[in-house]
């Protein structure tokens, strides 16, 4: 399910999704949406609503110490947080002694990150990209265009829409404003 997006121009996050809940062959095109922004962070998830609805209000994201580097603070203080709101949420699941929770893209201080399900942080070199099953459409549509950052992003899930059974609109996108 889904095609989440995201993709960073002049220090400004900006990420949109698609609104399909799909369970096996069924799909519902769900009301509450899932891009969102928490504090200083905007969001786009994939793999389960619990969780997108964990880190939409159960979630509070850490204050980062300015000594401290962005990736730093990503892979430690930001994860060890989301760890623990999963945990307390009853989201998070141990699989042969290993944690799992699920896969978003989050933007912080002018930067795209992925966080995949054994919470792993990672960046992409490109400056966008796209989760769920339209990601590879996505990434592939986002890769051939330029211009203005949220019509590229509305292409890139209409081809994810086009060419992915589990994406439908409407779409919904937010941004994070470069900061000053």
């Amino acid at each position: 399910m889904t095609c989440i997006v995201g993709l960073v121009e002049k220090g400004a996050v900006y990420i949109a999704g698609d609104s399909a809940g799909v369970v096996g062959l069924t799909l519902t095109v769900r009301a509450d949406q899932k891009v969102f922004t928490n504090g200083e962070f905007v969001m786009g998830f994939t793999t389960s609503f619990r969780m997108g609805q964990l880190l939409r209000h159960a979630f509070t994201p850490p204050k980062r110490h300015p000594d401290v580097s962005v990736e730093k603070f990503m892979v430690t203080d930001f994860i060890n947080a989301v760890r623990e709101c999963l945990q307390s949420g009853g989201y998070a699941e141990k699989h042969n002694g290993a944690e799992r929770g699920g896969v978003f893209l989050v933007g912080y201080s002018g930067r795209l990150f992925i966080v995949d399900s054994d919470y792993q942080v990672g960046e992409a070199a490109d400056g966008f990209d796209a989760v769920g099953c339209g990601a590879d459409i996505a990434r592939g549509s986002l890769y051939s265009s330029s211009g203005d950052p949220l019509k590229r992003l509305g292409v890139a899930l209409d081809a994810a829409e086009r060419f992915s059974a589990g994406v439908r609109r409407p779409f919904h996108y937010t941004t994070l404003a470069a900061r000053p």
